[in-house]
Order: structure tokens, then sequence, then C-alpha cells
């Protein structure tokens, strides 16, 4: 079991009559007495009335008895929704976040009423998300994730070691604002107090991560994550520009019946190409996303993300000068 799906059996033994060993605790779900401490505590966080008495082997934890969970009952529709929500997060399969949606979906199955239940069993036949590359996953990413998501909820500041993909180390002290999903992956918004910004983490690069559950740090009034994303041409952020490209009329329509930024916009040209203007940062992602059209598209302006998408291009075309 993930540690989520420790904490509800944890709690299910905890509301029985009498409560429930602490030793008996430590042993059926594998934590020394150091981890046993630290679940209780999240325990606590969440508001659960725990409470823990004796001591050695005598010592017996349980929950006011006051303290109940209310029931639900969802309609089909909701059910669907559900289950569809979670196919979206299959790139995360092998992670405690998505054990943790699993376990949710399983647990409230038996709030579907029995005239619907029978065509909620056939919804893996009835919905697929069509799996895009993913991220791959470190042994260490649940305990991450866990850590990430538990810093959101209570503002704990984390102090955490980031690997970038040229493989330099830093060890850093944030302050988680939001998590953010993008492309199969998950990426973190958190403030560098070192720096002084919020900077944007994907997070299978953190190679440790720990909260500071004594501390806590309060988000700035007004902060939007789509505000610091506003000007992103996916989830990199940088200063915006006014960007110019002419794509040719073997992709116009590819180009013209998606949205790719809200600050699109488009000019027919007199030789038949489209003309699509951005205000966006020029990022790596700009630029590897111009290049992806090959010849079907020219970067007009600005300067910089001419020159960047020749140099590509320019690289890429030398590998197979030998065909020519």
């Amino acid at each position: 079991m993930n540690k989520a799906q420790k904490l509800v059996k944890m709690v299910e033994l905890m509301t029985r009559r009498g409560g429930v060993r602490a030793a008996d605790l430590s042993e059926r779900f594998d934590l020394d007495a150091r981890s046993l401490r630290r679940y209780l505590a999240d325990l606590k966080d969440m508001d659960i009335p725990v409470r823990d008495d004796g001591r050695g082997e005598d010592r017996i934890v349980s929950i006011d008895p006051r303290w109940r969970r209310t029931g639900v009952q969802l309609s089909l529709a909701e059910v669907l929704s559900l289950h569809f929500g979670r196919t979206l997060f299959n790139f995360l399969d092998g992670t405690s976040f998505a054990e943790d949606l699993t376990g949710a979906i399983e647990r409230l199955e038996p709030a579907i009423s029995r005239a619907d239940a029978h065509l909620a069993r056939q919804l893996d036949t009835k919905f697929v998300a069509v799996p895009e590359p993913s991220k791959r996953w470190s042994e260490r990413s649940s305990e991450i994730i866990d850590e990430v998501m538990s810093a959101l909820v209570y503002n704990n500041p984390v102090d955490a070691r980031y690997q970038k993909v040229t493989g330099s180390v830093s060890e850093k002290l944030l302050h988680p604002f939001t998590l953010a999903t993008y492309r199969q992956g998950l990426y973190l918004f958190a403030f560098d107090v070192a720096v002084g910004q919020v900077r944007t983490y994907a997070l299978e690069r953190f190679t440790d991560l720990r909260r500071r559950r004594n501390e806590r740090f309060e988000v700035p009034t007004g902060w939007q994550p789509r505000a610091h994303i506003a000007h992103a041409f996916g989830i990199i952020s940088s200063p915006p520009e006014h960007v110019a490209i002419a794509f040719s009329p073997a992709v116009t329509g590819y180009i013209r019946e998606r949205v790719w930024h809200p600050t699109q916009t488009f000019r027919e040209r007199s030789d038949g190409w489209l003309e699509l203007g951005l205000t966006v940062g020029v990022t790596v992602e700009l630029v590897n996303w111009v290049c992806s059209f090959g010849s079907d598209a020219e970067a007009l302006k600005p300067v910089d993300l001419r020159s960047r998408v020749a140099e590509s291009l320019s690289k890429a075309a030398s590998y197979y000068d030998d065909e020519a």
C-alpha cells in the first residue's frame, strides 16, 4: 500500500471501539516509531481528532467517536466524469498520486446506484485517453509528490535539491504556490527565496525534497498561476515579445483550427501563406515548435527567434549533407 492507502486503513482501525494498539499499527503497516509519529501528525493536520494514550505496549491510538465521515451518493454522470478524469492522469501511473486517485474512485463505488452499477463496469471500453510520451519517475517520486502535495495544502516551505537538464544540481529553499500538469508532466510554481522570484520546476528533477512542517509562509495576495504563465508558449515563463510566424498553404488548415495562445491573430498573405501573430516569450518551447513544421514555417520576428530557428534547422540539415 502507498502512504494514502495506509492512512485510510489506519483511520478505519482507529475509529473502532477502543482504538488500536500503536504496536499493532507499526507491525501491520511496516512503520518504525518515527514514521508512525509522522503519519499520526499528518492525520492531525487534516483536522482528524487523533487520541494518543498510554506508553509502550499499552499505548493506544484512537479517533474521537464523535467524529464521523458523511456518506455520499453519486449520479452516473458524476461517475463517468471521475473515471474519465482518472484516465487523463495515466501518465502518473506508478506514483502515489495515481494510486491515491484510483483508490479514491474505488472507495466511491458503493455510492453508485445499483441501476447504474453495470454501466459503470463498462467504463474502460467507453472512455480512453491515448497516451503521449510521459516523464520517467524515480523510486523517490512518490515520496516527493506526497511532500509537495502536503506543502501546498499547509503552506510549508520546502528544502529541495534540484537537478537541471544539464546535470547541475543546486540546493533551494522554496515556497510552493501551485502544482500544474502539462504534456504528461507535473510542474511546481514556487517562490525561490534566494533569487526572490517565482520559477517553474519539473517535479521529476527534484532529487530530494523535505517540507518544514512547523513553518508556514503566506501566499502573496492576488497570486494567480495563470498570470505566471500568461505569456508562456507552454510552461516556461519569459518576458513577452511580438512574434510573427508564416505558414505554407499545406498546413494553414491545421494552424487555423487550434488556439495556440490567447493572444494569437491571423493575417492572410497574397502569396497564400498564413501569418500567425503572438505575444509570448521566445523560449526553447517556441523554437522547437516552429522547427517541427520544417519548410512549412518561417519565423519572421523577432530577430532572436528567427536566428535561433535558422541555426537549429541549419544544424539539422548538416546531418544529411552526405545524402545530397
